[in-house]
């Protein structure tokens, strides 16, 4: 179990991103989005609910003459708890105003007792949300027992006051305190309080949610994998995913997608659509081709049969191998531009079907709430490393299309690819992982320059903030994931609930 002590100052500006929607229907695509490709579409909000279980706890005293009646806190009448329930729902309601991933908060319970935190472990939440406010360490005990995760907020500067601002530390077991911030080397955490300033404290609580989210996520995940799955330098990568995280590899074979694509080629309706969704996406400012237009029209045929494979699958996930070889006849153009397209949507899209860092990909999709870049990296060289790769999404910061060049895949120099322009000086978060290990590790960086080598079509120099020369040792030629922002805090907190060992390079010593 997880116990992760926050405020609810914290909560309400650092983690003001939950908020209360139901689990999303398996359909990932609605009928009338199947096929079509709309740049105005909202980014949408994928994967299951996490449901959330708030509790107030809380023990109101009797007066006695001339002795100590109370305890800590601000709330010792049933009018103080009718106010703080109504603060509380209406708080929660203003979370929900700006979620941007899916959470559904249940009904607020009132705990008073060992009794009546037992009663609540029949709502099949994710996780308890816990006000608290008074009660005895039982109490306490039995809350945390309702759901394998528990966040309890405690306030100090906002009134009414908790009893936990002081009790808490000493309330839960070493083991039970797990904040978001915990490394390797310090086995627990510390207690964040409610009190103004304190940027650090709030960086660690700002993920109380988000992270759970994510893992819960992961877990499960359904991926189709046109021609099947591997890993690179590691074979037992499909197998590993499959044990750990409970994926559901969906082998689509090649000669199944052939006969598919065969028809919409044929098809004048579907090929007129791609024309369409090409001037349309031509049209983007700042958007230029710099290859044949009818690569981009393939990419288009391409990308309405790709989503039909993740509707028929109730799958979020895709990926594809023998990407520079077997689709590029078969689909009269590369896949580059086509997975590129997917991920700006909202779903998730991979070359190589490397199962190495495919689990790495959606994890840091959900932590970040916007598109992940899979790309090849090199080797550092004075805190610099130069990420490329040709399968770049433009709406990396889930909203704006970022300025792209339409080029051939590099290494083909045929089909369509998009070299994509990231904004200088943008803060990123690195994922890679150690082969099929349970060990990854990570960084931030922030974007230097978008050069021109000749390696994959997009491609930035990125500074490593942190011990570089650490990096260095760390070198294995593999996939790394990129997502903008910084989520290594949140990435470290669902590692450890996966049994994963996290390394995060950009750690300060």
């Amino acid at each position: 179990m997880n116990s992760l002590l926050v405020s609810r100052r914290q909560f309400l500006t650092r983690v003001g991103v939950v908020g209360s929607f139901a689990a999303l229907p398996p359909r990932l695509f609605a009928a009338a989005e199947a096929s079509a490709w709309d740049p105005n579409r909202p980014f949408p909000r994928i994967g299951q609910a996490l449901r959330v279980q708030p509790a107030l706890m809380y023990s109101l005293p009797t007066r006695r003459e001339a002795a100590s009646w109370k305890s800590w806190g601000g709330i010792q009448s049933e009018a103080a708890v009718t106010d703080e329930c109504a603060r509380i729902t209406g708080e929660l309601e203003r979370l929900a105003a700006t979620a941007d991933f899916a959470v559904e908060f249940l009904s607020l319970a009132r705990v008073t007792s060992p009794q009546t935190a037992a009663a609540l472990g029949g709502s099949q939440a994710d996780v308890t949300l816990l006000y608290a406010c008074t009660g005895s360490g039982d109490t306490l005990r039995a809350c945390l027992g309702i759901q394998p995760d528990t966040v309890i907020f405690v306030r100090q500067k906002s009134s009414p006051v908790l009893l936990l601002v002081r009790s808490a530390e000493r309330s839960l077991p070493a083991n039970r305190r797990r904040g978001i911030g915990q490394t390797r080397r310090h086995k627990g955490s510390h207690a964040p309080r409610g009190r103004r300033g304190g940027g650090r404290r709030r960086r660690t609580a700002m993920a109380a949610a988000r992270p759970l989210c994510a893992e819960k996520n992961l877990r499960g995940s359904r991926v189709v994998a046109l021609d099947g799955a591997w890993g690179k330098y590691s074979p037992d990568a499909p197998r590993l995913a499959e044990e750990r995280y409970g994926f559901k590899i969906i082998d689509v074979p090649y000669a199944d997608f052939e006969s598919r694509l065969k028809r919409a080629q044929a098809d004048q309706g579907c090929m007129a659509e791609a024309e369409r969704s090409t001037a349309e996406f031509l049209s983007l400012p700042q958007t230029s081709l710099e290859t044949d237009r009818r690569f981009v029209t393939n990419a288009f045929l391409l990308h309405r049969l790709l989503k039909e494979l993740l509707e028929e699958n109730a799958a979020s996930v895709f990926t594809i191998k023998s990407c520079m070889g077997t689709i590029i006849p078969m689909a009269r153009t590369t896949a580059c531009l086509t997975l590129a397209l997917l991920n700006d949507e909202g779903p998730m899209a991979f070359c190589a079907s490397d199962f190495v860092i495919i689990p790495a990909g959606i994890l840091l999709r959900y932590l970040a709430g916007r598109p992940v870049f899979l790309h090849n990296s090199t080797f550092p060289h004075r805190a610099t490393v130069t990420c490329a790769h040709c399968t770049c999404p433009r709406r990396l910061d889930g909203r704006t299309y970022a300025p792209a060049k339409i080029v051939t895949h590099y290494e083909s120099d045929y089909g369509a690819a998009s070299k994509i322009d990231m904004p200088l000086g943008q803060e990123v978060t690195f994922i890679d992982p150690e082969y099929s290990t349970r060990r990854w590790l990570g960084f931030t960086g922030k974007v230097e320059g978008n050069p021109a080598y000749e390696i994959g079509r997009s491609q930035q120099d990125v500074r490593i903030q942190g011990n570089w020369r650490r990096r260095v040792g760390e070198v294995r030629d593999s996939h790394w994931v990129m997502a903008y922002g910084r989520h290594l805090d949140a990435t470290g907190y669902a590692l450890r609930k996966l049994g994963m060992e996290w390394v995060n390079l950009s750690e300060p010593s």
